[in-house]
């Protein structure tokens, strides 16, 4: 279930936090609750995906996309994450999501994230995401000029251009090895 009550906490905890720059970042805290944990006993994999979700979204709002996409009915959809988990966040833990766009191409925009518990980084996501209307995709320069926003893509890191090189190669659709039912 979506934690629909950490959401609101996000939105009032965060209210009055300035507005960003498309490549600001976004700090948000939290703490690992009985109901995060799988049969491991620490937080599952799914809920550190689902506590990413709410620093983007916080991330959304703060850089002015969220009104954006209301006042032209656009969408914000994932398109694509590549997750390394490092360290196990157990029960009651107090941990930290930092949340930043790292840079776009013509398509997509390239988010990174992670989770510490004090200086140790426990998971990290880089994200593609798109903005979708009723066409497909709207391109990021559109975007932006509805945000007001005037400036050039930064060169992506070679590590997040890497992965999209990556991904490029991957087969889609995947392949039906014939298995599936």
């Amino acid at each position: 279930m979506y934690p629909i009550i950490r959401l609101i906490k996000e939105y009032v905890v965060h209210r009055k936090a300035g507005d960003l720059p498309p490549l600001g970042t976004h700090i948000s805290h939290h703490r690992c609750w009985p109901q995060d944990i799988d049969v491991f006993i620490e937080m599952n994999n799914g809920r550190i995906l689902t506590i990413l979700d709410l620093g983007r979204t916080t991330l959304a709002r703060r850089v002015g996309l969220l009104q954006a996409l209301r006042q032209n009915k656009w969408g914000l959809t994932m398109a694509g994450v590549s997750v390394r988990y490092r360290r196990r966040i157990r029960p009651f833990v107090k941990f930290r999501t930092v949340s930043k766009a790292v840079g776009w191409d013509h398509r997509f925009f390239y988010l990174d994230q992670s989770i510490w518990i004090g200086e140790h980084c426990a998971a990290q996501a880089l994200y593609r995401a798109a903005v979708t209307d009723a066409n497909g995709i709207v391109p990021p320069e559109r975007i932006f000029a509805a945000m007001g926003f005037e400036g050039e893509a930064p060169t992506l890191p070679d590590w997040v251009q890497n992965w999209i090189d990556a991904e490029a190669t991957r087969p889609w659709p995947p392949q039906d090895d014939g298995t599936s039912a």
